[in-house]
């Protein structure tokens, strides 16, 4: 899950000056709220899933980063425990998501600094996969690939295909595959894959 939209608005430079990306603080939790109301266009959803990932029990901590400019909080990445369900045992994974920029600030490579840094993190703790549901055409440059050709099973028939993304890090090996699955909270805030339109 993740915005990306283009808006007219505030510049960083060109060369990313005044851009700083952290690990999130309690002092953050509001602004990050705000930045994904904003930035998904919603109230509720997206800002309880952040809300109850970052509580939740499992076997990996999550790790929350925001991206900073002039201190104030404008986009936001989450990784949180997953699991493949491999032939050979249960891996404990990391699924990057949500991932935010406020309209303002987005198409500034903001998100794609966020994913970088999301991803060393993952890579440093030894986590071996990192999966998400998102555009081919924006992961796909930023580490990401098909998880669907990459030998993984998708937790859900409503996930388009081509969305089913996964970034394969250092710890991985090959005999890791199978079928991914979503923690708890992506299913109670219906946070998985797409509805069909209400007639």
């Amino acid at each position: 899950m993740m915005s990306h939209d283009a808006s007219e608005g505030s510049r960083i430079a060109p060369d990313g000056g005044g851009l700083v990306i952290r690990q999130e603080t309690a002092d953050d939790h509001r602004a990050v709220r705000e930045v994904h109301t904003r930035a998904f266009g919603e109230s509720e959803r997206v800002p309880g899933l952040v809300e109850a990932l970052r509580v939740a029990e499992a076997a990996l901590a999550s790790m929350s980063f925001v991206a900073t400019v002039d201190d104030r909080v404008v986009g936001h990445v989450l990784l949180s425990a997953t699991r493949v369900d491999a032939p050979r045992r249960i891996v404990d994974v990391l699924c990057l998501s949500p991932l935010g920029v406020v309209p303002e600030f987005q198409c500034q490579g903001i998100g794609t600094q966020l994913i970088a840094y999301a991803l060393e993190a993952a890579d440093s703790q030894g986590v071996p996969l990192v999966f998400l549901e998102g555009s081919p055409r924006y992961y796909g440059t930023r580490g990401f690939e098909g998880a669907s050709g990459a030998g993984f099973r998708s937790p859900s028939l409503r996930i388009p295909e081509a969305a089913f993304q996964v970034a394969r890090l250092s710890a991985h090996e090959p005999w890791m595959t199978g079928t991914f699955v979503y923690s708890e909270a992506f299913w109670a805030f219906d946070c998985v894959g797409l509805r069909a339109p209400e007639e």
